[in-house]
C-alpha cells in the first residue's frame, strides 16, 4: 500500500476498503489466477475504483501479478492505472471508477449467471457509502431485492463519505428493498469473514462494514 499512496488524494478510498478486500480475497472467494477466467469461479467487482490501491495490493499478494509491478502504480507504461482496467490488469473484472456503475454492472452479471444455469458462482462487489448518492445503484438496488437474486452480495464500506446520507441509515435502505444485512466493524477480520459468509437463502446480501470517518 504505502508504495502507491501518499499525496495521491484518493489514499482514503483504498486505505478505508484494505480489511475488506482482503479477507473476501483471503478467506471467501472461490477465485485465483488458475481460476481467474474459469466460468464457476467467483466474481469480484471493486466499484470503489477511485482508490484501487488496496485491491492491487491485494492482488499481488495472491499471485495475479508480480508485486514488482506496485512501485510503477500510475505511471506512464504501468498496468496499473488510478483506475483498475481489466484488459491489463490480471484478476480485475471490471474496468470501474466512475461512481454509480458497479452495482448495476454486479445486477447484470447475477442475472447472467442465472440465464446461464450457473448456480454456484457467487457476485460480490463492493461500493462506498457516498456511491450511494447516485441513483442508478438505487434501481439495481431495488431490482436486485425484488428478484430473488441470491448469488449477489454487496459490501459497503462507510466512511460517512456521502452527501445524502439516509436518515434511515445505509442498512434499512437496503432491508427496504428485501435483502438480507449484516452491520460490522470493517476493520474486524472475524467479524468480516462471518458476515461475508452468513447465510442467506433466495435474498441478496448487504454488508455494511464501517470503518474510521473520511478526513478532509
Amino acid at each position: 500500500m504505502s508504495l502507491m499512496t501518499g499525496a495521491e488524494k484518493h489514499s482514503p478510498a483504498a486505505t478505508s476498503t484494505a480489511d475488506a478486500v482482503w479477507v473476501l480475497h483471503d478467506r471467501v472467494l472461490r477465485l485465483s489466477p488458475d481460476t481467474a477466467n474459469h466460468p464457476e469461479r467467483d466474481r469480484f467487482l471493486l466499484s470503489k475504483g477511485h482508490g484501487p490501491m488496496a485491491y492491487y495490493a491485494t492482488l499481488a499478494a495472491k499471485g495475479f501479478f508480480p508485486v514488482e509491478w506496485l512501485a510503477g502504480f500510475g505511471g506512464y507504461d504501468s498496468p496499473l492505472g488510478h483506475h483498475p482496467d481489466r484488459t491489463l490488469v490480471p484478476g480485475v473484472e471490471i474496468s470501474s471508477g466512475s461512481l454509480g456503475h458497479g452495482l448495476p454492472l454486479a445486477v447484470g452479471t447475477a442475472l447472467g449467471l442465472r440465464a446461464q444455469r450457473l448456480t454456484d458462482p457467487a457476485v460480490w462487489v463492493l461500493v462506498g457509502d457516498a456511491e450511494l448518492d447516485e441513483g442508478s445503484n438505487h434501481e439495481a438496488i431495488d431490482f436486485a431485492g425484488a428478484t430473488g437474486l441470491g448469488s449477489l452480495h454487496t459490501v459497503v464500506i462507510d466512511n460517512s463519505s456521502a452527501t445524502h446520507r439516509s436518515s434511515n441509515g445505509i442498512p434499512e435502505r437496503f432491508r427496504a428493498a428485501d435483502w438480507a444485512v449484516r452491520t460490522v466493524d470493517g476493520r474486524d477480520h472475524d467479524a468480516l469473514c462471518e458476515a461475508f459468509t452468513a447465510p442467506h437463502p433466495g435474498r441478496p446480501l448487504a454488508v455494511v462494514a464501517r470503518v474510521e470517518p473520511k478526513n478532509g
